[in-house]
Parts: C-alpha cells; sequence; structure tokens
C-alpha cells in the first residue's frame, strides 16, 4: 500500500519545487534554500466526486461600472501619500520592514486614525491580546472599534472575518500564520504561500482591505517565497538606521497608486509622529563653515526634498585606497571621482574617500551627482561651500552637467528653505520662470570647472 504522504524540497527564495535535494536551486541559483515539506498524496478520483465545480462568471469590460476607487483614508497623510490616496477596498497590502522598525506600531496607530464607524479586526499571532492591550495604552489608542483576535490559524481568522464582516483586517505577522492541513511548520514557504492565497480571495471576494505583516531575512528581502509580492496588490517597505529616530516608508508595488512617493516619519516614546517637512529635517543640525559638505535636491515622487552630503578626503595609509559610501551608490561613486581626476584635475588615487549622507536617505537619483562632486573637491581643498549654495545635475564622463527634471520645484522649494545661490545645469536655466530668476542668484553651468569656480 502506497504511502499517503510525501516529501517535496521547496526553494524558499523562489518557491522551485523538486522531490530531490539540491545543495544550489536550479532555479533561482541561491545556495541552501530548499527546505523538506511533506505532503499528503491527493486520493484518487478526488476531483470527480467533489461535486459539481463552481461556475465562473465572464463579463464584457463595455459593460463593468466604475464608479472610482473607494479608498479609507488612514489619518496619517504621510501613509496615505504612499498609498496612493489611501487604502482600497478589497486590496491586499504587505508591509515588511526590520525588527523593531515601527511595522505593528503604526498598523495600531491607524486602528485609532481610522473613520469611527469603521470596525477592525487585528489578528496577532506573534502577541497576545493582552500584550496589544499595553502598547495601545502607551499609544493612546481607544477605539471602541479595534476588536483583537491572538490566532494564527488562517482559516479561523478567514471565518471570524466572513463572520463579522469589519471594514479593515490586520494580520500580524504572515511569517507566524498556518493552516493545519498542511504538515510544513508556520513561515515555511508552503504556509506563507498558502495563507497568503487564503487571505487574498477573503479580501477580493468580500471586498474588504487586508494589511499583512511580513518580515525581513538578513539580506534585507522579503522572508518567504519570491510569489508573496506577486500575490499582493501592495508592498511597503519600512526602511531607517537602527541608531536614529526617522523611518521612511516607501512603495516597491503598488497597482492603485505611484511607487515614487515616500513617507518620512520619527519614532517618539508616543509612536512614529509624521514629519510634514522632511527637508527641513535632513538638514537639521548642519554644520557651518564645515568643509566637505553641499546640500542636494532629489525628487522623491512628486516632493522635492534635501538632503545633506558629506564628503571626507584624506590621505590614505593603506597601499590601496579606501572607498566608503553610505546612502549614496558605490559604483556611481567611483565612476565621479574618475571623472574628477580626468576632467577637473583633482587626483584622489592616494586618497582614502568617504561619502556620507545624512539622516538615513538613500540618493538613487542621477541629480545628486554634482553635490557628491562638490563635496568631495570641497574636503579635499578645505574649502567650504557656503551655506546658502544649493547645487544639482547629472554629471557626465565627458566632465558635462547634464539636465535633470523637475527643475522649478527642486528651486522653489530650495528659496523655501532659504537658499540664495542655486547651481543648476545650463540647460535648466533657460525654461525657468522669470519670478525664479529674481528670487535667487540661479547659476546654469555646462561643466563641473564652472560648477567649482560658482560654489568654492
Amino acid at each position: 500500500m502506497a504511502s499517503k504522504l510525501h516529501s517535496v524540497y521547496v526553494c524558499r527564495n523562489c518557491g522551485y519545487e523538486n522531490p530531490k535535494w539540491y545543495g544550489k536551486c536550479p532555479q533561482c541559483g541561491e545556495w541552501d534554500t530548499m527546505e523538506e515539506e511533506v505532503r499528503s498524496a491527493a486520493k484518487p478520483g478526488k476531483a470527480d466526486t467533489a461535486g459539481p465545480a463552481r461556475k465562473s462568471h465572464v463579463t464584457k469590460i463595455c459593460e463593468i461600472e466604475t464608479t472610482g476607487e473607494h479608498r479609507y483614508l488612514t489619518g496619517l497623510s504621510e501613509l496615505d501619500r504612499v498609498l496612493g490616496g489611501g487604502i482600497v477596498k478589497g486590496s491586499l497590502v504587505l508591509l515588511c520592514g526590520a525588527p523593531g522598525i515601527g511595522k505593528s506600531t503604526i498598523l495600531l496607530q491607524i486602528c485609532q486614525t481610522l473613520p469611527e464607524d469603521l470596525s477592525i479586526l487585528y489578528a496577532s499571532g506573534e502577541e497576545s491580546p493582552h500584550q496589544i492591550k499595553l502598547r495601545a495604552d502607551r499609544l493612546g489608542v481607544t477605539s471602541e472599534q479595534l476588536n483583537i483576535m491572538g490566532e494564527n490559524d488562517a482559516e479561523l481568522i478567514t471565518e471570524e472575518i466572513r463572520s463579522r464582516k469589519p471594514g479593515l483586517v490586520v494580520i500580524d505577522s504572515i511569517q507566524t500564520m498556518m493552516l493545519t492541513e498542511l504538515s510544513s511548520s508556520a513561515g515555511s514557504v508552503t504556509q506563507v504561500r498558502e495563507c497568503t492565497n487564503l487571505f487574498l480571495r477573503t479580501a477580493k471576494e468580500l471586498d474588504i482591505p487586508v494589511i499583512i505583516v511580513g518580515h525581513i531575512n538578513k539580506d534585507g528581502n522579503i522572508a518567504g517565497p519570491k510569489v508573496l509580492e506577486h500575490i499582493v496588490d501592495t508592498v511597503l517597505y519600512f526602511e531607517g538606521d537602527s541608531n536614529l529616530t526617522y523611518r521612511i516608508l516607501r512603495a516597491e508595488k503598488n497597482r492603485f497608486g505611484s511607487t515614487n512617493e515616500i513617507g518620512v516619519f520619527e519614532m517618539m516614546d508616543r509612536g512614529l509622529i509624521q514629519v510634514e517637512n522632511p527637508s527641513k529635517m535632513m538638514l537639521e543640525g548642519r554644520p557651518t563653515g564645515c568643509p566637505g559638505s553641499c546640500v542636494a535636491s532629489v525628487m522623491e515622487g512628486m516632493r522635492p526634498i534635501m538632503a545633506e552630503v558629506q564628503g571626507l578626503v584624506t590621505a590614505t595609509g593603506f597601499g590601496n585606497a579606501r572607498r566608503m559610501s553610505n546612502g549614496f551608490d558605490y559604483n556611481r561613486l567611483n565612476v565621479i571621482l574618475a571623472v574628477l581626476e580626468k576632467r577637473g584635475g583633482y587626483y584622489f588615487s592616494n586618497m582614502d574617500v568617504y561619502v556620507n549622507v545624512i539622516g538615513g536617505l538613500k540618493l538613487y537619483e542621477p541629480s545628486s551627482d554634482l553635490s557628491v562632486a562638490l563635496a568631495l573637491v570641497s574636503s579635499l581643498k578645505d574649502t567650504a561651500v557656503p551655506e546658502d549654495v544649493l547645487a544639482f545635475g547629472e554629471i557626465g564622463l565627458a566632465g558635462e552637467v547634464r539636465s535633470v527634471s523637475f527643475c522649478e520645484q527642486r528651486i522653489r522649494e530650495a528659496i523655501r528653505l532659504g537658499f540664495h545661490r542655486i547651481i543648476i545645469p545650463k540647460y535648466n536655466l533657460k525654461n525657468l520662470a522669470d519670478d525664479l530668476k529674481q528670487s535667487a542668484e540661479i547659476i546654469g553651468v555646462r561643466y563641473i570647472s564652472e560648477a567649482f569656480e560658482a560654489a568654492l
């Protein structure tokens, strides 16, 4: 008689399945990611005796009514901005981040700031209701519409959702949820995938938004199968340095809005506080008259943000010069150093170079190239960039300063923050409005040498 159980090895990184174990996954190439899953064999003829299958309904696209997305405003404008305007009914949102970053805190806070007539079901597999109550008291959460459920059985939670039909469901976290018919332990590839699929079907059928919390591994990726990100509608990442109080919320995927927006929060004793003016926060404590510091202007969605870039150049004590970058792309830093040596005549071959972006912000946009170059040359020449100077522009391999987008928005924000001399690409200068040219000294440059003359 054949056994009713069989083993399958599943890659926790990509979800690849094989009856044999491999040290290296044949599909994604990752090492030591194959985990054993014990499954029950399907009974022969079960599909034939299960009764009539559910009929699907096909609708012509011209017959589908679109009355607009119904969204719930969370009461936190920074979170609403990242979500695209609020939580969409029937959506499945995945919130990820490092331990202690503030995932459960912000979800418990919105339970207080959501509309009073909205019923909320908070299902936690990590904390008991008593522990959640203690945290709610500390955060000042007293909503009578908040219902706590300490359970990690996904089927029981789904039954409760169907019976109560709440306005919002929070699952904390998906790695602790499990289905009893699966023999694998909670957090395994199969459990995470199947539990997420169950919550997805429930959210779509009942038109109830579901927010699930996800853990990340040591590499910063979401723990569990990669297919988890494909299942959900929105993927949010909480970023931040453990030594700093600021937190940045990004959308890596959003079917109902842009993925370019960010939300900025500050972790305090009473929870996460919104930072309405991130530029002012990023520039707090900036040293005056110190070489190696320059302010950059980057666009996060439609919001211009000013960030301080610090550069330190010092003689190396080793055979090979050292390069370190925090918040700026390491390879891009090497390209800028090569351009400065070849086109600008500033030699860094025997110098250690360190670049740091203050506030934990990561500069992905090439418009920050000119600010990084100015900070490095300022440190090399031991000459400070004036406090009221701001620069942005992309640097090409020929040493040219190339144009950037959203130039007017950047300049208006810089003027509002008190910058009187703004260095921009020459091409962007001719398209500026006259009122901007009268409000500040705006200098257009073609090459990096012109930018150095204007700033230093």
